[in-house]
């Protein structure tokens, strides 16, 4: 079961604003990024559920972060069905994440109290994910569906909305101030906040610097 009350881990999100999204079949390598991650500050974090036998990397990283990061909450991501989500959350995830919406998740993941963000791209959508029991609504991919701007006109008529941005987010001033500015509640930032260089010679110092800057910059609003 998932170690955070569902308040609790969407309060982790809002604080710090940033989310990693990582994959990797190795388990070893998961676990040196994710404590890297931790060490800069991050307190969410998703590992995507994108490779066959992902749940099987999972299970084993869920006890080295409740050991070693026992502040961070541990989601899962690319989700897609309720047995997949399940699966996951028997394994402990404090939160699921889809691309898409896939509403047989949503009471799933509501009567086990764990937040469920799915992907969104127009109001639409957004608005009916929060009338389905959805607190925390992704936009994906951000970028092409209108960045900053997006979010900004949004939250105009949706003002209560808590939206989490994922795609088209870089670890650069300008790019997260520009995130920070626009009201979203938080982003996703995959590969580009692990360099290949980085992750390659286990310069794992660096990688922790990257999330601690990168969260000074997202905190300019």
């Amino acid at each position: 079961m998932a170690k955070f009350k569902k308040n609790d881990t969407i309060g982790k999100i809002r604080a710090t604003g940033i989310v990693p999204v990582f994959y990797n079949k190795d388990v070893e390598l998961t676990k040196k990024v994710v404590k890297a991650c931790y060490d800069g500050g991050i307190r969410a974090f998703e590992f995507t559920n994108r490779g066959d036998g992902a749940y099987k990397v999972f299970e084993q990283l869920i006890g080295f972060v409740r050991e070693e990061c026992p502040e961070l909450a541990l989601g899962a991501g690319t989700v897609l069905d309720a047995p997949t989500a399940a699966q996951y959350i028997q394994m402990g995830a404090d939160f699921v994440v889809s691309p898409c919406m896939v509403e047989e998740v949503v009471p799933l993941c509501n009567r086990r109290g764990v937040p469920y963000s799915p992907g969104c791209g127009t109001v639409t959508e957004i608005a009916h994910a929060m009338e389905l029991g959805c607190d925390l609504v992704k936009v994906f991919p951000a970028g092409t569906v209108g960045g900053p701007s997006f979010v900004k006109n949004i939250l105009a008529p949706l003002p209560w909305a808590m939206v989490m941005c994922t795609g088209a987010v870089e670890p650069t001033e300008e790019n997260l101030t520009a995130w920070a500015k626009s009201g979203v509640t938080a982003v996703g930032m995959g590969s580009k906040l692990f360099p290949k260089d980085l992750i390659a010679s286990g310069d794992w110092a660096a990688v922790s610097e990257l999330c601690r800057q990168s969260l000074a910059w997202f905190g300019k609003k």
